[in-house]
């Protein structure tokens, strides 16, 4: 029946003269008193059979391509928790999987069923590429997300400074990095920019350089002033004894000697060491001969007679 159906042409969308209609629906006729039944039979029962296996095909394929992708994820999800990938890279990753695997499964059991697959491909892939142009932006911190959390040039817990804005990681998404400032304010800086700027970290070392810089009078005697505030440096207990603290002229500047003192201390320390030996300093030095002079200018008046 199906080769006799495909082999009866469609009638012309015109208005046709009444012998042709005639003729045609004799031929009609004609066709249909000498079909062979037990031919249409045959073929209704092999298509029957066919379509049936081809389903159950589809249906071992689609419960096979499942256990295997299960099988695949657990693999990966064990290899990312043995490397410790961030979380939420290791969720991006499982979820991706699972999107492709049954993406492949489909165009399998698509394949098999006897349809183009070609055409589901071509709907697929314009699909992905208008979602893509209408979120260019999103998807580049999207992809920002994926090399940070690859490269991890910081981690949550890691003070940092990025051309925006500089605090503590609190949070590492896909699409932005949480930043809590020193006084608690909240900055979500998106991934891209990130990714594609300069981000300083605080927190890779160990060890951190204090640096201070003290201004002192034209004339005062530097050996004991150096002396001293090698004293006070030395004092706290914080400072490592290796590399050991120095202090050095950093400048002659116009209106005072510039002394710098380094000190080398624990990165958790930092801060706590770097306020206190400043208060130090501006407490101690001046009994030890140190003035702290401050901008002059010299305004000459000249009157004219």
């Amino acid at each position: 029946m199906l080769r006799f159906l495909q082999n009866e042409q469609l009638p012309i969308p015109a208005v046709l003269p009444d012998s042709v209609q005639k003729a045609r629906f004799a031929e009609s006729v004609e066709k249909l008193t000498s079909l062979d039944l037990s031919q249409v039979w045959d073929e209704m029962v092999e298509w029957f059979i066919w379509t049936a296996i081809k389903l159950v095909i589809a249906l071992t394929i689609f419960y096979l391509g499942r256990w295997i992708l299960r099988r695949l994820m657990a693999v990966i999800d064990r290899v990312l928790t043995a490397r410790d990938v961030e979380q939420s890279l290791h969720k991006f990753l499982l979820t991706a999987t699972k999107v492709v695997g049954l993406v492949v499964i489909f165009l399998t059991i698509v394949s098999i069923l006897g349809f183009d697959s070609t055409s589901f491909v071509a709907m697929l892939a314009s699909a992905g590429l208008a979602i893509g142009m209408a979120l260019s932006g999103t998807l580049q911190n999207f992809a920002g997300g994926v090399m940070i959390l690859v490269q991890r040039p910081y981690k949550i817990g890691d003070f940092i400074e990025t051309d925006l804005a500089s605090g503590t990681v609190v949070d590492i998404r896909l699409f932005s990095t949480v930043l809590h400032t020193t006084d608690k304010k909240t900055i979500y800086i998106p991934n891209n920019t990130i990714s594609t700027g300069v981000v300083i970290n605080y927190s890779t070392s160990t060890t951190r350089r204090c640096s201070w810089k003290v201004s002192v009078s034209y004339g005062d005697n530097y050996d004991t002033i150096r002396e001293s505030m090698l004293e006070i440096i030395r004092r706290d207990e914080r400072v490592l004894a290796t590399p050991e603290p120095c202090v050095r002229i950093d400048a002659l500047a116009d209106s005072a000697v510039i002394i710098e003192a380094r000190a080398w201390v624990e990165n958790e320390d930092f801060w706590d060491v770097y306020d206190s030996i400043t208060e130090r300093f501006y407490k101690e030095l001046p009994e030890h001969g140190a003035n702290f002079p401050f901008p002059q200018l010299d305004v000459n008046i000249k009157r004219e007679n």
